[in-house]
């Protein structure tokens, strides 16, 4: 750290009783209170340098001897005082970036400029000011950081710009290794000071947004705090007052740093973005930083896990765990980037065999570049909405276990993703078994409409042994899950194959067996049916026992529900063929559909 010595003469300041006082031959006239020193000093030394001094002694000219000077507001105090009046006597002071602002905030309030004396006091602190310190990094810091304790004589007399301006310019300049070396020492400082570097640092344009970014974590990792939802305190009215300003600090700190963000996709990871979003609900800060944070996040949604999309729901008026509406405003966000095309790509009239005979065709070399520049794109954001999609279905999968999570949630969740980027629906199967187990009051009109958001046709063959046994789903979904699995049996190669044997083992529960030759439709004595266990398993599902009077209850509650068809084939039907056609006549009563599966899958194997 580098100091600076002014003066000659010893020092010869001595302390008696109490009061300050300066060896000499010659009688101290001057009696100055600055706190609760009282110093006994000389009008000659000390009204030749400072201003302030010689109107006080001048105001009370008329007065007793004995009256003293009152300097109560006098920056720095008694120490910053006897700094310069030692500098009025020629006693040798040291001067450094640590008592170099108090000094000068005290010899500006005492008026020691050029215009009282030349060489003054105020003159040489600015020297060294300019000169020394602020080419330094450290010093420079420290001065800035000695700034907040007199900040608005700091601003006027333009330390605190000098610094930030010297701080910014060697950030700027000084990039040996390309990181932000710089990003920790800047951390100790308040928001305001580190805001107004950090500003002049991005205006410049000369350092990278990724290094913006990692020392803005760097900020926000040591002043932020880390909340849950569990260890949001209870507040009285006691402590309510100093809670209420703790977290108005925090709350300007974040919406500080928000500002600062860059505007490059990928200049902080989405994980840290995430971080702040759940700071800014705890902290309950403005909707416009919030919102900006969900636009960021949004840009970079496939980058997120689902632990980070966990954020946490503070509000009274929601009984949920988590804020599930910021989620869907996040999804929302990403499908309004424009990073891929509503439906998936094809081969067909539109699709890719057309665009590459186009561009083998096309003459200009040029044009042919920028075509398979755009595909390699279009791919690359097709693949980011398949990673959202499966980051989507995770997310449910943990929210779904919420009791007080409300089914139009899920729903409106899990339609907000393009059926195109579901390459199956097994996760979404899962979805929809974890809340039917969370939430067994489920009406049955209720459990019909969530089970809407699945596609039967994009389970596994897993997942339909699952849901093929499962007690909580609607039987009209059951039903589902079993023609589909039928047909796409039927369609394998072109030719119908038997029933998987799970399958088999199920129908074979309800009577639908094979007698020798004979085949009966007859539905069975369930009472008198025996158990038998699962031959089925599915990593991360629950595997349920079959139970036959849950099925026995299905089918008799199907009995009595007059319904719409139970789906829609036109698209399967369009094959042409007649054996196909015939399998897409479903009847409307789910003992018939049932019927119709074996009766055909039987005449198939008697033809084979």
């Amino acid at each position: 750290m580098k100091f600076m010595k002014l003066g000659t003469r010893p020092d010869t300041f001595f302390t008696t009783e109490a009061i300050r006082s300066v060896s000499s031959e010659v009688t101290t006239d001057l009696k100055i209170q600055v706190q609760n020193s009282l110093y006994l000093l000389h009008k000659f030394p000390l009204l030749s340098k400072c201003q302030l001094l010689q109107k006080l002694v001048a105001e009370t000219k008329n007065s007793s001897s004995d009256i003293v000077l009152h300097l109560p507001d006098i920056p720095g105090g008694a120490e910053a005082f006897e700094q310069c009046a030692k500098f009025c006597y020629s006693i040798t002071i040291t001067l450094s970036a640590l008592n170099i602002v108090s000094v000068r905030c005290a010899a500006e309030y005492l008026g020691m400029t050029e215009e009282v004396d030349r060489g003054n006091l105020v003159s040489k602190l600015d020297v060294f000011l300019k000169s020394c310190i602020l080419h330094r990094w450290k010093d420079t810091l420290v001065v800035l950081q000695s700034t907040k304790q007199y900040p608005e004589l700091s601003e006027k007399l333009r330390i605190t710009s000098q610094c930030i301006e010297a701080i910014a310019s060697m950030i700027i300049n000084k990039r040996p290794t390309g990181k932000g070396w710089w990003a920790e020492d800047i951390a100790q400082l308040g928001i305001d000071l580190y805001w107004r570097i950090m500003v002049a640092v991005k205006s410049s344009g000369s350092v990278p947004d990724k290094v913006i970014g990692g020392a803005l974590k760097v900020y926000a990792c040591k002043w932020l705090p880390t909340v849950q939802r569990k260890q949001v305190p209870e507040i009285n009215s006691s402590c309510m007052g100093s809670f209420q300003e703790i977290t108005s600090k925090h709350r300007l700190i974040l919406e500080r740093i928000v500002s600062l963000l860059p505007m490059d996709k990928g200049s902080v990871s989405c994980s840290f973005l995430l971080k702040l979003l759940k700071s800014g609900n705890i902290l309950n800060s403005s909707s416009s930083s919030k919102m900006e944070l969900v636009r960021k996040v949004g840009m970079q949604l496939d980058e997120a896990t689902v632990t980070d999309l966990l954020i946490p729901s503070l509000s009274y008026n929601d009984e949920t765990l988590y804020d599930v509406d910021l989620v869907i405003s996040i999804l929302e966000e990403f499908m309004l980037q424009g990073q891929s095309p509503r439906t998936s790509p094809t081969r067909g009239k539109f699709g890719g065999i057309e665009r590459r005979r186009r561009s083998r065709s096309a003459e200009d070399i040029d044009f042919e570049g920028v075509q398979e520049n755009s595909r390699r794109s279009s791919s690359a954001s097709h693949g980011s909405k398949l990673r959202v999609a499966k980051l989507i279905d995770g997310y449910l999968q943990e929210i779904a276990k919420d009791a007080n999570l409300p089914m139009e949630k899920v729903i409106a969740l899990a339609e907000a993703v393009p059926d195109f980027a579901r390459q199956d629906h097994d996760d979404l199967y899962r979805v929809i078994d974890t809340y039917l187990r969370a939430h067994q009051d489920l009406d049955k009109s209720e459990r019909k409409r969530l089970c809407r958001i699945l596609n039967c046709k994009k389970l596994s063959v897993e997942a339909c042994m699952h849901a093929a046994q499962n007690e909580l789903l609607p039987l009209r979904m059951v039903v589902q899950v079993l023609f589909f699995e039928q047909t796409r049996a039927a369609m394998n190669g072109g030719e119908v194959t038997e029933l998987p044997q799970s399958l088999k083992a199920l129908l074979a529960k309800t009577n639908y067996v094979d007698q020798g030759n004979k085949r009966t439709n007859k539905m069975p004595n369930i009472s008198n049916a025996e158990s038998f266990d699962d031959d089925w398993s599915m990593p991360g599902f629950k595997t349920p026992r079959s139970k036959l009077a849950t099925l026995k209850m299905k089918l008799a509650e199907a009995d009595n529900d007059v319904e719409e068809d139970v789906m829609q084939c036109d698209s399967l039907g369009r094959s042409g063929s007649s054996r196909f056609k015939s399998i897409c006549s479903i009847p409307s009563k789910p003992k018939r559909i049932l019927s119709k599966l074996w009766a055909m899958n039987r005449s198939v194997s008697e033809r084979n």
